[in-house]
């Protein structure tokens, strides 16, 4: 069975794993996803090993995506430092993309070879994965065999899933129905939409799949299902908490005897008892959960907190914070006041002012500033608002652009400005070999490219080229000299595919000498945890691990960290420890300052599931946060941006 689940939250006083009466499927929630795939990890290594004292074959049905990426990665270290042998191990893959080569970057063949079965000692011909060559009319008798397959080994004795975003599960789509068996599967658009990352672009991305269907998936004796990030929380929240339905094809799993979630604090973020614990469970009423409890029952009745009575804690599971903290009335006004403390125009601090209830300090009056992006757009895009008032209060602002970005320009845009420097140099005879060799080599590597094929050195370089050249001008539009723009080219991201490197010593001390140079009394860091595996977390930890190694010079004790959400969403409301507000005009400013990314508009390469651009996100989520705070019972704002104090 699985380790203990790792407590995230002090505020609980018994295990998360404890019978939860919302929850209808079993849920283990870890820190975070490393944790949670060593314990996955080890208990399908204890099932490996079981059989083969029973001599008998394992037989595993494997998922592919990030989710299960460190649970392979753990097996192979077990079969490389404890001896764990695949020798007994017979393997049935979820799905595959149709039609597909087996040796495209995008096939799940390649994948599970490079991620596990080139690693260990499996038997070559062991290993099964649903065939994307197949002509069409041949994929219903080959799904029937690979049925076959499965029950003529004996059935599947363990099951790992990962979950889309719509809650598929293996290909099954919503409206996929309970007695589904392997077949040819049309793929939803947001399915699409989220692989388009993997392919470089939506338009290139395959329509059909071949998945095991959910009868095949709940014949298995055991099923775990991973799910990090939160993104994925409200489809967790609706498989584990809601009906069994269709539409949601993972609450399928309610019907299996022997099914668990593993999750991360982030996916399990829409839990009930992540969300509203004190209804689950008896927890300890500090500040924060007092804070989160008013808000919560704030939002949930729809009425002001000032208006909230002794009645509605009574009659809605907060008695107890009645009971600790006295009558309704004085527990809304703290935290009433509390967030009214957060609101303020100066996020650099304002000047010659009493700041004990102000989230930055006063002094220094004018403080360096130090804003990490970890793409060229993520500055303008998540705290647009706040990174004009800093430069306009007089503030010493720097822009670190932690990676180029590059990956993310479309093949046509990269050609356009290849053949415009080719053209510009050959009308004006400016010679210069290299640079023209560079920009020709781009363009006629992008005219023959084909789909799926990796950028070459010289592409990268424009695309990069391209990226930068947008950042500058967001620099000079906010007013801030072009010097303060500094380009770390992080080596983590510099692989030309959407799969990056682990961060490295070499991030590190890029950021730290960056850190070291400004020598900053605020730094703002990308805290947008949506996905665990992408860009900004690696960013984020690079920043964070660069902070601590720093934490002894005398610099440092004068530095504020704040932690910034990217386009998707925003901080929790009674987590938010600065809020500034923005008028109409400056949400406008900022859109102006979002168009200056020439390329990542109409049209991004990595869309995601979400159609909008760029600039309709983040005016839609500033809006958002300014309507809560409004329908808390605060003034109402244009716009709001909203940050996290890191205090390490």
């Amino acid at each position: 069975m699985l380790a203990e689940p790792v407590l995230p939250d002090a505020a609980f006083s018994g295990p998360l794993q404890s019978a939860i009466t919302y929850e209808k499927i079993p849920t283990h929630i870890y820190a975070d996803a490393k944790a949670a795939s060593r314990a996955v990890a080890h208990e399908i290594a204890a099932l490996i090993r079981q059989k083969q004292k029973e001599k008998k074959p394992c037989i595993l049905g494997l998922a592919t995506g990030s989710s299960p990426k460190t649970v392979y990665a753990e097996l192979i270290r077990m079969h490389r430092e404890e001896g764990l042998s695949f020798h007994n191990v017979v393997s049935f893959n979820l799905d595959e993309y149709f039609p597909m080569e087996p040796d495209s970057l995008q096939s799940y063949w390649r994948f599970m070879r490079e991620q596990l079965f080139d690693h260990v000692d499996i038997p070559a011909g062991n290993y099964y994965v649903p065939d994307g060559t197949l002509r069409a009319d041949k994929v219903a008798e080959f799904a029937k065999h690979y049925d076959q397959q499965i029950a003529e080994a004996g059935g599947l004795d363990f099951q790992l899933l990962g979950i889309g975003g719509n809650g598929h599960i293996g290909f099954n789509e919503p409206g996929s129905l309970i007695n589904s068996h392997t077949r040819l599967m049309m793929l939803d658009h947001s399915t699409r939409a989220a692989a388009s990352v993997d392919f470089g672009g939506l338009s290139r991305t395959p329509r059909k799949a071949i998945t095991m269907g959910i009868a095949s998936i709940l014949g298995a004796k055991r099923v775990v299902l991973l799910a990090w990030g939160e993104r994925k929380a409200p489809v967790i929240q609706g498989a584990v908490e809601g009906t069994v339905t269709e539409t949601n094809p993972a609450s399928y799993l309610q019907t299996h005897p022997n099914a668990l979630f593993v999750i991360d604090t982030a996916a399990a973020s829409e839990l009930t008892r992540m969300k509203a614990p004190w209804l689950v469970d008896s927890v300890v009423w500090d500040n924060p959960m007092k804070k989160k409890a008013v808000t919560y029952l704030s939002l949930t009745l729809e009425k002001p907190i000032l208006k909230l009575t002794d009645r509605d804690y009574n009659d809605n599971g907060v008695s107890d914070l009645l009971a600790q903290y006295g009558q309704a009335y004085d527990i809304n006004i703290d935290v009433f006041n509390q967030l009214q403390h957060t609101i303020t125009g100066w996020p650099g601090g304002k000047p010659n002012a009493d700041d004990t209830n102000r989230p930055e300090r006063a002094l220094p009056t004018h403080k360096r500033v130090l804003l990490f992006s970890p793409h060229p757009d993520d500055d303008i895009i998540s705290m647009g608002g706040t990174f004009q008032r800093l430069v306009d209060q007089g503030h010493e602002v720097h822009v670190g652009y932690q990676t180029s970005g590059n990956i993310a320009v479309a093949d046509d845009e990269a050609l356009r400005f290849a053949d415009y420097v080719v053209d510009f140099n050959t009308r004006f005879g400016i010679k210069s070999p290299e640079a023209t060799r560079i920009f020709q080599d781009a363009a006629t590597s992008l005219r023959n490219k084909k789909d799926s094929e990796m950028d070459t050195d010289e592409v990268r370089q424009v695309k990069g080229l391209i990226r930068m050249g947008e950042a500058k001008s967001t620099c000079r539009f906010v007013g801030i000299p072009v010097e303060h723009a500094h380009f770390m080219n992080l080596p983590f991201y510099e692989t030309g595919k959407v799969e990056k490197k682990p961060l490295s010593e070499e991030d590190i001390k890029i950021t730290m000498d960056l850190i070291e140079k400004i020598k900053p009394h605020q730094i703002y860091a990308a805290g947008d945890l949506a996905d665990p595996h992408g860009t900004h977390k690696v960013c984020l930890d690079a920043v964070l691990e660069a902070v601590k190694r720093l934490s002894h010079k005398n610099f440092m004790k004068d530095c504020w960290v704040w932690l910034y959400r990217g386009a998707w969403a925003e901080w929790d409301i009674h987590e938010i420890e600065m809020a500034v507000p923005m008028s109409p005009d400056q949400v406008t400013k900022k859109r102006l300052g979002i168009f200056k990314h020439q390329s990542q508009k109409d049209g991004v390469v990595y869309q995601g599931t979400d159609s909008r651009e760029f600039w309709q996100r983040a005016e839609e989520r500033n809006r958002a946060t300014a309507g809560l705070y409004n329908r808390l019972g605060l003034a109402e704002y244009e716009a709001m941006e909203a940050f996290v104090r890191w205090k390490g």
